[in-house]
């Protein structure tokens, strides 16, 4: 899904007022010009009472565009109020592989429903995409394929091209099978046209790019396009056969789709998520992470209160006592994000995962060195006491330690057991950091002073 940029905004919120005050047909006559991913957006933007009213408002032409671009749960939303026969003509107006990730969006009621309008080939190719998970390439290939045969020649692609009258969208190149359906290569565009007519396709073909495995996950297809700056590929089962294509257009959804994941998973939310969503299901949603984030706030607590008598001695150290988790927490955020990208993008397995963490305590070290030299220097002068400066320098080196390697070695350790480290590895980090840095801080103090 497109998202209004600069350019956009002006359409955006003449709609936006339009629909506010109640002028239909502005709002009409705004929507004309935009494309049904700005709908999507300007749907999302809008609070529920006013997103019915622009739904209605929607060339029924276009619905199943703009079903397929919004949000999983606005979908939900304003598939609520509408009809079966609604549902089978918006999903008439999709290619088979968007139908695909639409219909898997539904109801099993509803799905059902509308596999029973379809014509039975329509129908056969749907099924077919239906038994492949949505995040493998299987999920997201397109059956819209145009094979040719390697034993011919190149002057009866072209007829065969002129013949058929059109290509699918996103074709940059033809997939090369035997007899049997089996992959063998890849015919570019460039060498069709640019080959003389009576070249055989076999001595054209390129044959040094494997195809993608129907079981990839959506991840490792993304990771394809993205190293080898493809427009198309090809996918094939565990014996070679050609089963369809996977195009660009699905693969930009992906990239997408992970990158709000990721930022939406630091704070406990799903990107699929309503902005309006109602009060309270969005509190019930939110409740358990907070409730993940007070017990790590009260075992922070414990932790100083183990100390109160030297805290009621020593004044000072109240003042101080938050420095060292602070910067403990920013320096295994660092160190959490690097290792977390890592992942995503398969940079990190067992092989490099010793030298990384190696290298991530020399940063924490080197950092903690200096900040420790600074901080150490700064407070001996600001409350005229050089023990309590070298022991929050001393506190700060330890945690910068502890904190590279936590952020090192707990998204590891959560990837192992199954859990995802973008969505538990933050309040994790937060509480090793508060927890290291308050006991070294307090834990010094009480031991020296």
């Amino acid at each position: 899904m497109t998202h209004p940029d600069n350019n956009n905004e002006q359409p955006f919120t003449a709609l936006a007022e339009s629909i506010s005050e109640g002028s239909v047909s502005a709002a009409r006559a705004v929507m004309q010009a935009m494309h049904p991913a700005e709908i999507a957006d300007a749907l999302e933007a809008l609070p529920p009472a006013q997103r019915a009213v622009l739904w209605d408002l929607v060339d029924p032409e276009i619905d199943g565009e703009v079903l397929l671009e919004v949000h999983d749960e606005v979908r939900d939303q304003l598939v609520e109020d509408m009809d079966i026969n609604e549902l089978r003509a918006a999903t008439e107006q999709l290619d088979i592989d968007d139908m695909a990730d639409f219909v898997q969006g539904l109801p099993e009621r509803l799905t059902h429903d509308v596999l029973a309008g379809m014509d039975r080939q329509d129908r056969v190719r749907l099924e077919q995409l239906l038994e492949y998970p949505e995040d493998s390439a299987g999920g997201l290939m397109n059956l819209d394929t145009i094979t040719v045969r390697e034993d011919v020649t190149l002057d009866v692609v072209h007829r065969y091209l002129r013949r058929r009258g059109e290509i699918p969208q996103h074709t940059d190149r033809f997939w090369v099978v035997d007899r049997y359906g089996r992959y063998r290569g890849e015919l570019s565009l460039r060498r069709l046209l640019t080959n003389p007519l009576d070249t055989l396709v076999s001595d054209v073909t390129r044959t040094d790019r494997d195809p993608i495995p129907v079981q990839a996950s959506a991840t490792e297809v993304a990771r394809q396009f993205e190293d080898y700056d493809l427009v198309s590929a090809p996918v094939v089962d565990a014996n070679n056969t050609l089963l369809g294509r996977v195009t660009i257009d699905d693969v930009v959804d992906v990239i997408r789709d992970e990158a709000e994941q990721s930022v939406m998973s630091m704070a406990g939310l799903n990107q699929e998520a309503d902005t309006f969503a109602p009060i309270v299901r969005s509190a019930r949603r939110r409740a358990l992470w907070l409730g993940v984030n007070l017990l790590t706030a009260l075992l922070a607590s414990w932790v100083i209160a183990q100390f109160e008598s030297t805290l009621d001695r020593v004044v000072t150290l109240a003042v101080l006592m938050s420095v060292a988790p602070s910067m403990g927490g920013i320096a295994g955020s660092q160190t959490l994000t690097l290792v977390i990208r890592g992942q995503a993008l398969g940079q990190l397995n067992r092989s490099n995962q010793r030298a990384l963490l190696i290298r991530e305590l020399g940063v924490g070290l080197l950092n903690g060195l200096v900040w420790a030299a600074i901080v150490c220097v700064f407070i001996t002068w600001w409350f005229d006491d050089l023990n309590i400066g070298l022991i929050l320098g001393a506190a700060l080196m330890i945690n910068l330690l502890m904190a590279a390697w936590a952020g090192m070695m707990l998204p590891v350790l959560m990837k192992r057991v199954g859990i995802d480290p973008a969505l538990a590895g933050g309040v994790a980090l937060t509480t090793v950091t508060d927890v290291v840095g308050l006991l070294a801080f307090l834990g010094l103090a009480t031991w020296l002073l």
